[in-house]
Formats: structure tokens, C-alpha cells, sequence
């Protein structure tokens, strides 16, 4: 008896640290094809915070030895990358990692990134739990998820007898 009172109370301590559901959610992880030697690639995709305010603090992907969050930046007419250590997010408003703008840098590509392809990738925020989605390869020149669903749908279409 004493046991499954010292089970129950365990059980419902542990609750919710088990039933801790992320409040972060990932849509449209889209990533552009890649040339075989290149050593670098980029991804893209909306963050939607249904939680209270938290930060992004880190990425990572199996086919990337380095993962991290860039940002495009227009310095006196000479458009720069740069690192960004976090990026804030407030809930109830999407944040669009596109071209041009905050993107997820793959560096020391370890394969390459070929249309129709995907792979896992793992962001680690500030206070939500860590979420991994699955990104999708586009052609070398997809501007975004779309035109991507679009050539992949085409390509399907063209493959089948």
C-alpha cells in the first residue's frame, strides 16, 4: 500500500515536467537545394508562440555541423549576413524566417541538399520546450515554401506514368 502511495505522489509531482507541451509551434521549414561541394545552406520557416514571451537560443540539424540564426542586413547599400545570439518572439505574433531576412545558416554542410529531400532541425528556446521539425528541400532558387510545393507537385506530376 505505502508503495503505490509513494508511486502516486511521484507520478504526480513528475506530471507536469512529463506533460510539458511546447507553446512553440514550426510551419513551412523549407530549405533550398544545395550545389554537391557546397559547404553552406539555408533554412526557412514561421515560428508561432502561443506561450508567454521567450526567445530562440539555438539550432541544430544532423546534416550541418554548425547550425545558427542569421539575419540579412542592408549596411549602407551593401547587403551583410550576421549572426544573431537570440531572437525574441512574442506570443501571438509569427516570426517568418525568409530570404533576405532571419534565416537558419547550415554550416559544414555534411551532404547535399538535393529537391525532395528533408531533414530534422532542432530549435531550442529560452523557456518553451525544444521543438524539431521536419524541413523540405526545394529547388536551388525556391523563393519560398510555396513556389517550392508548387515545383515539388510538378516534378510528382511529371514522374508518374
Amino acid at each position: 500500500m505505502m508503495r503505490h502511495i509513494v508511486l502516486a505522489a511521484t507520478l504526480l509531482m513528475a506530471g507536469p515536467a512529463l506533460a510539458q507541451a511546447s507553446t512553440m509551434q514550426v510551419q513551412n521549414a523549407w530549405a533550398r537545394a544545395t550545389a554537391p561541394s557546397a559547404k553552406v545552406g539555408g533554412v526557412f520557416l514561421t515560428l508561432i508562440d502561443s506561450g508567454g514571451p521567450d526567445r530562440l537560443v539555438s539550432v541544430a540539424s544532423p546534416v550541418a555541423a554548425t547550425a545558427e540564426l542569421h539575419e540579412t542586413v542592408n549596411d549602407q547599400g551593401i547587403m551583410k549576413m550576421r549572426a544573431v545570439p537570440v531572437l525574441p518572439l512574442e506570443a501571438g505574433k509569427p516570426v517568418e524566417l525568409k530570404p533576405g531576412s532571419y534565416h537558419i545558416m547550415l554550416m559544414d554542410l555534411k551532404r547535399q541538399l538535393k529537391p525532395g529531400d528533408s531533414f530534422p532541425i532542432t530549435l531550442t528556446f529560452e523557456k518553451a520546450a525544444p521543438v524539431t521539425a521536419t524541413v523540405t528541400v526545394g529547388k536551388a532558387g525556391a523563393s519560398g515554401p510555396e513556389a517550392m510545393d508548387h515545383d515539388m507537385q510538378h516534378m510528382q506530376h511529371m514522374t508518374k506514368p
